[in-house]
């Protein structure tokens, strides 16, 4: 026996609204009388982090699993996506199957958001179900999602590199049911990468975010023209304040266009500007770029129930320790004050984000942000090589070197994947109140507006429902069983909480998945064992 399964057309990676569709492949060596071919796609984001016991003063630092510390380990498993298709029987009834290959076809469709916030999926999934009457097999207990907190988004992207401690993983499940008491199910699972569409983009305006820093130099040592019959140099009168001698002041901004969005895959949109804040006349004050950094953090949050962990990633975008030949600041030294200088864009003009940057995303355990940090190595005059240091002590001043930290907070990261223009048009027709940060109605967290208060009638009293009235309302809302809590599902709950799908949900039923899509690696190996421990029953 043995069991594959064959997808149609594979892409590096899939998005949402893309059709997943392929074949499970059975080949047999013997009759066996077969009961389900039920075929899963399932997502999982699972979290795990340890509470170290041996320090009162660690206690409540959470740490990833593993190491010398030890401690207990809590895990959070939120299945962001879980859907079934029944391949075999089709109508119900099962013959055994003949020694040979069999093939049994399946289709999915990607949804936009997760599933484990939707109370009314999860609590019908109890773990049993079935298709054409006494045929049954076991599906996910959802109530084990009540117990956790959740929010409303977009699925996330697949994400691994964080062993023990954080993952996220899509896959498709096989299971064919074997009627009988000592027969053990067949299994087979199959991994694949996901790539989220990214939200709609707000229109391009002429704002910048920036961050800036200004410096001036240390004045230098004064030049010595003569001795006393003491031997002490002494300066020249009135050197310190000549402008000549005056050190360089200026300040250094870096600029993104706002707000402030990059894309996977696809270069910086930023520019790095050097403004003169001091006056300058000769050209031993200029000030050069000697190295420069740029690099993307990622700031990765872990949370299991109460506990929360920062894991962070760097991202190199731009390295060059040594400029060679060094950058100059201004075209010309006597460049008036409040002169900007631009530096060149072409050093990293070509230099894309790496295919393992993964997107910001937010999910119910897992959240990415991210921020770029850039070192600007800024050197007042040119820095002399070892073989041509001038030995002869008052003719060359030393040169002064500063590294200044640029820091710009609150970068997203796109996909790079432009979502459908149909579904970007039906944004019109939803309320504005569906959209929740920049995204769409359908990706933010999922907020319930308040309820709103009663409005004074026109005599200046809330008006407030008669004796029928309230009567009436009492009798259509069923009585709510104490029993059980009102997310378990329970027909109150369905008949008044259950708001209907929005405008855009209904609408992703309709279309595809884009086509026009980046390279992404997302350090994932999509069918590789999992390192996560094990989740505690």
């Amino acid at each position: 026996m043995s069991i594959r399964i064959s997808l149609d057309a594979p892409p590096e990676f899939y998005t949402n609204l893309d059709f997943i569709s392929g074949r499970v492949i059975l080949v047999l060596h013997r009759p066996e009388n077969i009961g389900n071919v039920i075929v899963k796609l399932e997502g999982e984001s699972r979290t795990a982090l340890t509470i170290p016991s041996n320090d009162r003063d660690d206690y409540y630092r959470a740490r990833p699993p593993g190491g010398a510390l030890g401690g207990d380990v809590i895990t959070e498993n939120h299945k962001i996506l879980y859907r079934v298709f029944q391949v075999y029987p089709d109508d119900g009834a099962s013959i055994p199957l003949q020694p040979g290959m069999h093939e049994f076809k399946f289709n999915f469709k990607m949804p936009l958001n997760n599933i484990c916030h939707d109370e009314k999926a999860m609590s019908t999934l109890l773990g049993l179900g079935g298709i054409g009457g006494s045929s049954g097999f076991r599906t996910m207990d959802g109530t084990k999602q009540l117990m956790l907190q959740h929010v409303k988004s977009t699925l996330p992207p697949s994400l691994t590199g964080f062993p023990q401690e954080a993952e996220i993983r899509y896959y498709l499940k096989v299971t064919i049911q074997r009627p009988g008491f000592f027969k053990e199910n067949w299994r087979y699972q199959m991994g694949f990468k996901f790539l989220p569409i990214e939200p709609p983009r707000p229109a391009k305006t002429s704002q910048e975010a920036f961050a800036r820093r200004p410096f001036t130099f240390r004045p230098r040592a004064p030049q010595h023209h003569r001795k006393s019959i003491f031997g002490n140099k002494s300066p020249s009168p009135g050197a310190e304040n000549e402008p000549s001698q005056m050190p360089p002041n200026i300040e250094m901004s870096a600029r993104l266009p706002f707000p402030s969005i990059i894309t996977c895959n696809e270069p910086l949109p930023l520019r790095i500007i050097a403004r003169k804040l001091a006056p300058t006349t000769t050209r031993d004050q200029t000030v050069y770029v000697t190295a420069l950094e740029i690099a993307l953090i990622g700031y990765t949050q872990v949370r299991v129930q109460n506990l929360e962990n920062t894991e962070v990633s760097k991202f190199l975008i731009f390295s060059a320790p040594r400029l060679s030949p060094p950058l100059a600041l201004f075209s010309s030294p006597t460049d008036p004050v409040d002169a900007e200088f631009e530096v060149p864009r072409s050093l990293w003009a070509e230099k894309r984000l790496p295919n393992t940057v993964a997107p910001s995303f937010r999910t119910c355990n897992l959240s990415r942000r991210y921020e770029i940090q850039m070192m600007i190595t800024l050197s007042w005059g040119l820095p002399q090589s070892g073989s041509s240091i001038s030995l002869t002590p008052g003719k060359q001043q030393l040169a002064q070197a500063i590294t200044l930290p640029l820091k710009l907070s609150n970068v997203e990261v796109f996909s790079g994947i432009a979502p459908p223009q149909e579904l970007l048009n039906s944004i019109n027709h939803t309320p504005s109140n569906n959209i929740v940060n920049g995204g769409f109605g359908i990706g933010g967290p999922h907020i319930r507006p308040p309820h709103l208060p009663q409005r004074p009638s026109g005599h200046g009293a809330p008006n407030q429902p008669n004796g029928a009235q309230q009567q009436q309302q009492q009798s259509q809302r069923p009585p709510q069983d104490p029993l059980y809590p009102p997310q378990l599902g329970t027909p109150a709950n369905a008949m008044f909480d259950d708001a209907p799908p929005s405008y855009d949900e209904a609408m992703a039923d309709q279309l595809a998945g884009p086509a026009a899509r980046p390279a992404y690696s997302g350090v994932t190996a999509e069918n590789a064992p999992s390192t996560m421990p094990a989740q505690k029953a």
